[in-house]
């Protein structure tokens, strides 16, 4: 587990070290104001997925299944209500800020869900028989939505910032959803892992399609 641990740690953190480096590539001071509201979104989107990984680590490190999906997800959930204010912040686009709002509106509510589980359901204190596949698994699904959420939020472009940013990042949780099914074994959380699938896969592919028509690739496209 402590080697798991590490391993992802270290991956986050060299890639948050490329987050802030390609911020820094941002407009020219051709437009002042372009820039300066540029440099502030992509600062924005960097605080919070340092936060929510910082969250999921600690989730990631947890020995129950449900008790890691469970904090892991809330800081997930944390994060892409932050990055959906920071939509509403500095977008334009109708469809993406209803998007933005309507992630804000059911997350919130999921949020408090698993608050209020996690303070009735502690981690336990040995590892158990699937601990460390479980783990592995969180960390290959972590890593893999990091690399492609820091390409996609320093488009210049604050609609598509949002749009490619939180595609993997709605795939991150679909991902760790499956994690859930596979390990876990308390009938709510198993009901939100299905939930959560349910009701990410058309917005993935609603974000997938305003990416295509709006002339963007996706952040994982080769």
């Amino acid at each position: 587990m402590i080697a798991i641990k590490r391993s992802c740690l270290a991956v986050v953190t060299a890639s948050l070290s490329a987050t802030l480096a390609l911020s820094a590539c941002g407009p020219t001071n051709d437009d002042i104001a372009h820039s300066e509201s540029s440099t502030a979104m992509y600062q924005a989107y960097n605080d919070s997925m340092t936060k929510m990984h910082s969250e999921m680590m600690l989730g990631m490190g947890y020995n129950d299944p449900d008790s890691a999906f469970t904090q892991g997800m809330l800081g997930h959930h944390l994060g892409a209500v932050d990055m959906a204010k920071t939509q509403l912040k500095y977008g334009k686009d109708p469809e993406m800020l209803q998007l933005a709002q309507k992630i804000i509106d059911a997350q919130e509510v999921e949020i408090e869900q698993m608050q209020n589980w996690l303070n009735s359901h502690p981690d336990v204190a040995a590892p158990m028989a699937d601990t460390g596949a479980m783990q592995q698994a969180y960390a290959t699904g972590m890593n893999d939505m990091h690399g492609e959420m820091t390409l996609g939020i320093t488009d210049p472009n604050p609609d598509m910032a949002f749009a490619r940013g939180m595609l993997p990042h709605y795939r991150g949780a679909v991902d760790m959803a499956e994690v859930q099914l596979e390990y876990g074994k308390d009938p709510e959380m198993l009901q939100l892992a299905q939930e959560i699938i349910a009701a990410q896969q058309p917005e993935i592919e609603q974000m997938q399609n305003w990416i295509k028509a709006n002339g963007g690739v996706e952040s994982n496209a080769q």
